[in-house]
């Protein structure tokens, strides 16, 4: 079975907690056939990593070489000095360094963008500059409206940093807090979740920084709720003046039961901006992960259309 290459690449501000250069990694799947000029960015959602996409790559490498990252904190990419960075001006200048190096890479190249919840806010911060727009722009169970519930579920489980005594334990509490990728085999949740965990001496971890949570939990758990729910009204206005000024042609996935994208608000980034196409997928809630078929087919069919 086919296999990514792990690529690191340094990035600038913020330091690293080493203090050494700070490396940016990404898995990095070569196109089977073809001269590789098409490019696919997968970016991963909050607390995940990029090996989740492993399904989706191996399906649009037969065409395209696919670049899935670790943000940072993340996976293989190193942890950040200060956290309360952990947000997505840090994560789109990260991602603006990659996408400059791609390009670099491959002159001419076409680049396409996937991003799951995070990723698909950070897609959108990239999305609006000129020099590295992508072509066309997956977004996948996340808009410029996020619901305040779904910020505090995320807040109650985002950091904790518990530890297993087993694999088959970890695995167990990874699915027990994400009802919401709906069903899948025991094979497919095992690799959705190998990639997630850390083994140290004889006991299993999750694989980010557990300050990733900081950012969340200093707003969701601000003594003022009223001022912390407008400090959330602000961030979506601004999310929703960058949706507007996308002009890539835009894919939106949404699973039917999410508590983060509303049909209300999918139905509005249909009318702006770039006017979304919707896909929704039945059984599922925040977020799809992008390993069903019938996911993987919308994508590619969307990227691989003249």
């Amino acid at each position: 079975m086919q296999e990514p290459n792990l690529q690191h690449l340094i990035v600038g501000d913020p330091a690293a907690h080493t203090g050494a250069p700070r490396r940016m990694a990404y898995w990095d799947w070569p196109c089977a056939a073809g001269d590789g000029r098409h490019v696919v960015v997968c970016v991963h959602g909050l607390s995940r990593q990029g090996r989740d996409f492993d399904t989706l790559a191996r399906a649009l490498s037969e065409r395209s070489r696919v670049v899935a990252v670790d943000v940072a904190g993340r996976g293989r990419s190193d942890w950040l000095a200060d956290p309360m960075r952990y947000q997505v001006p840090t994560y789109a200048a990260d991602l603006a360094a990659l996408l400059m190096h791609l390009r670099a890479q491959t002159p001419g190249a076409v680049i396409d963008w996937v991003g799951t919840s995070m990723g698909g806010l950070i897609g959108m911060a990239v999305a609006v500059q000129p020099a590295l727009a992508p072509r066309r722009l997956v977004l996948n169970d996340v808009g410029p409206s996020i619901q305040w519930e779904a910020l505090q579920r995320i807040s109650t489980y985002l950091g904790l940093n518990p530890s297993f005594d087993s694999e088959q334990a970890a695995m167990d509490y990874l699915a027990s807090i994400s009802t919401g990728f709906g069903p899948h085999t025991p094979e497919q949740w095992r690799a959705l979740s190998l990639p997630l965990l850390r083994e140290r001496e004889g006991r299993w971890w999750l694989h980010y920084d557990p300050a990733i949570a900081v950012p969340l939990k200093a707003l969701t758990g601000m003594a003022d709720q009223t001022a912390a729910r407008q400090l959330a009204r602000d961030g979506e206005a601004a999310l929703w003046g960058l949706y507007d000024a996308i002009t890539a042609p835009t894919l939106l996935l949404r699973g039917q039961q999410s508590d983060l994208l509303t049909p209300a608000t999918a139905a509005q980034m249909g009318r702006r901006g770039p006017k979304a196409r919707c896909v929704v997928f039945e059984g599922v809630g925040h977020a799809p992960t992008l390993v069903a078929d019938d996911q993987v087919a919308a994508i590619r069919d969307f990227l691989w259309s003249d």
